[in-house]
Order: structure tokens, then sequence, then C-alpha cells
């Protein structure tokens, strides 16, 4: 069984995950939207299954996928411990942004 890291490492897994975050999806629907292949699409999913990043179900005659949220919060969790290494940077970058003069507004032409 591949880890976690190697199965969200592969891009076309990870464009799926993204896709199957905002809404449940066939694979008719994924291989429209990522350009891909039925068996490319078939074959990422049945990964994504097998390793628990997603779930399906059938309706009528095709199948609908979903994401799983349990393997992502594991991962969430272990990432935590970085947190704080990124966390620093970004809230200097926020606060130098803050300082910064704001964008010039543009002159609106009449209609």
């Amino acid at each position: 069984m591949e880890s976690t890291f190697a199965i969200i490492a592969e891009p076309s897994r990870r464009a799926i995950l993204s896709l199957l975050a905002s809404s449940e999806l066939s694979v008719g629907d994924i291989e429209e939207k990522l350009n891909l292949s039925q068996p490319s699409v078939s074959k990422h999913l049945r990964v994504l299954r097998d390793a628990g990043f997603v779930q399906s179900r059938v309706d009528a005659q095709r199948r609908l996928y979903r994401i799983k949220p349990e393997p992502l919060m594991e991962i969430d969790a272990w990432l935590a411990q970085f947190r704080q290494f990124w966390s620093v940077h970004v809230d200097a970058l926020e606060r130098h942004l803050d300082q910064m003069d704001p964008a010039p507004q543009r002159k609106r032409k009449n209609p």
C-alpha cells in the first residue's frame, strides 16, 4: 500500500481531490473537468478509494464520488507541528502589507 504522501503527491490525484472538495462528481464529470481519459480517472479514483480518501455511491446508472476528510485530517494534524515555521512569515507579510500605501484609485469615466 502506498503511503498517504505518495498518494497525494501525484498531481492528477490532487486535482481530483480538489474537485471533490466542493461536490460529488461522477467519473465522466471528472474526465471532463480535468481533460483526462476515463481509464486514467478510474485508476486514480481506485487508488484514492483504496487509501480511504474518497467513497462512492450508486446513483441510477452512475457512481458518484465524494471526499472522505479523515485521511486529510491526519495530514493536517501531522503538518501542525510545522505551521510555526511558516506562520511567522505569513504574519510578517500581513503586517508589511498593512503598512503599505493603498493602491491609487482609478478615475472612473463618465458613461
